[in-house]
């Protein structure tokens, strides 16, 4: 990672406030929890303003939430940054998070017992793997590319440009657990020099040179590209067939909603083969756009958002939901089989997120196309509202109205 002083892109910022429809009723634009009808009261001190104003659905705004939902949202603004020679990380973990059960995740602003997939949202990154059978792999990632690396793949990451920066996610909650990854240059630093030189094949006096305090280091020698000196692949390249670490993003069609609002892609094991443990889906909305009501049957969602502003309402059963509002930068837990929307509460920019299920392919169910597949007559008796009303219910799955 660059440390140049580049000018910060609008993703960073904090949310728009002053946009339609932010703030509903009461004193909340004011940064107090008044209601429209008087309840509540000022916040007299004891509080930060700021992040007040920008979440007005913690200070109760959204008159239908109710019972003790978990927290589910977390900034990544509020993890600790390791520094180091050659960027930054910073961690979102089961002890920042407690409720993200099963993935946890990482900025690295250019660099596993576990599954590791990562995103590219800024600048150019190359990754290098070899597996069991030495069939290896290089390639050049851009903006909106991923990879995975499953279970114990040798692995590395190269930054190429001044400022690259990407989103890992691994298939363990506890990614600092003991044993659940492990870095080349940390474990040649704690072998003894003697066995190393044997086990390498070469002198011992050639091996001084290595990281006593290894992760990401800053650049000495190059790969140079696809091309450059010393890349072959004696014993075969994975990135033949469906043994590839590495998905591009021009390769995967995004899918337009039918209800108008916006885009999603998908990276599963469907459209990425290797990708067996983690399931994927990018999902773009339209400046004032919903995803529409609905919920993930086969594992908890780990959302990241990427750029934009939102706000989502998690129902978790027997009268229990709560509301979040979302700025690029968060991330987010949405537990499986519990029901929730996700709004963009901007009305001039897309909300962007990324989010990632531990399972081989991306599933969901909509409320509206369940209702709509059910019989009429038991849905109106059960929702009481009138047959006609839920003939309106479109059978199509909308995904995103507009």
């Amino acid at each position: 990672y660059s440390s140049g002083s580049e000018k910060r892109d609008a993703e960073y910022e904090s949310p728009d406030t002053s946009a339609e429809g932010y703030y509903r009723q009461g004193g909340f634009s004011d940064g107090n929890p008044i209601s429209s009808t008087g309840k509540g009261g000022p916040l007299s001190g004891g509080t930060n303003r700021q992040i007040d104003l920008q979440s007005p659905s913690n200070r109760g705004q959204e008159s239908t939430d109710v019972g003790n939902v978990p927290n589910l949202k977390w900034r990544f603004s509020d993890s600790k940054t390791r520094l180091l020679s050659g960027g930054w990380v910073r961690q979102q973990l089961i002890t920042d998070l407690p409720s993200s059960k099963d993935i946890s995740g990482a900025q690295q602003h250019l660099k596993h017992k576990v599954t590791e997939w990562g995103y590219v949202y800024a600048g150019r990154v190359a990754i290098s793997a070899v597996d069991e059978d030495a069939k290896n792999q290089y390639d050049v990632l851009e903006k909106g590319d991923v990879w995975y690396f499953h279970k114990g793949a040798a692995h590395g990451v190269e930054g190429l440009d001044n400022d690259d920066e990407f989103l890992l996610v691994f298939d363990e909650g506890d990614f600092e657990a003991p044993g659940t990854t492990f870095n080349v240059d940390d474990w040649l630093t704690h072998t003894p020099r003697d066995i190393l030189a044997r086990s390498l094949g070469v002198n011992e006096s050639e091996l001084a040179g290595l990281q006593q305090t290894p992760y990401i280091v800053a650049a000495t020698n190059s790969s140079g590209g696809a091309s450059g000196e010393g890349i072959d692949h004696p014993y075969g390249n994975l990135a033949d067939g469906n043994g590839s670490y590495v998905k591009h993003s021009k390769d995967v069609a995004p899918i337009v909603a039918p209800g108008g609002g916006g885009t999603i892609q998908i990276f599963d094991s469907r459209s990425f083969p290797i990708s067996k443990t983690l399931a994927t889906s990018v999902v773009t909305l339209k400046p004032g756009a919903l995803r529409e009501l609905h919920w993930h049957p086969a594992a908890e969602g780990r959302v990241y958002f990427v750029s934009g502003q939102g706000r989502a309402t998690i129902f978790a059963g027997n009268a229990r939901s709560r509301t979040f509002d979302f700025s690029a930068g968060n991330t987010a837990v949405f537990p499986d089989n519990s029901g929730h929307y996700v709004e963009n509460t901007s009305q001039t920019d897309d909300l962007v997120w990324i989010e990632v299920f531990k399972a081989d392919r991306v599933a969901d169910i909509s409320l509206t196309q369940w209702l709509a597949l059910t019989p009429a007559p038991y849905v109106a008796q059960v929702l009481n509202v009138s047959v006609a009303t839920v003939q309106k219910l479109k059978k199509e799955k909308q995904l995103i109205p507009a």
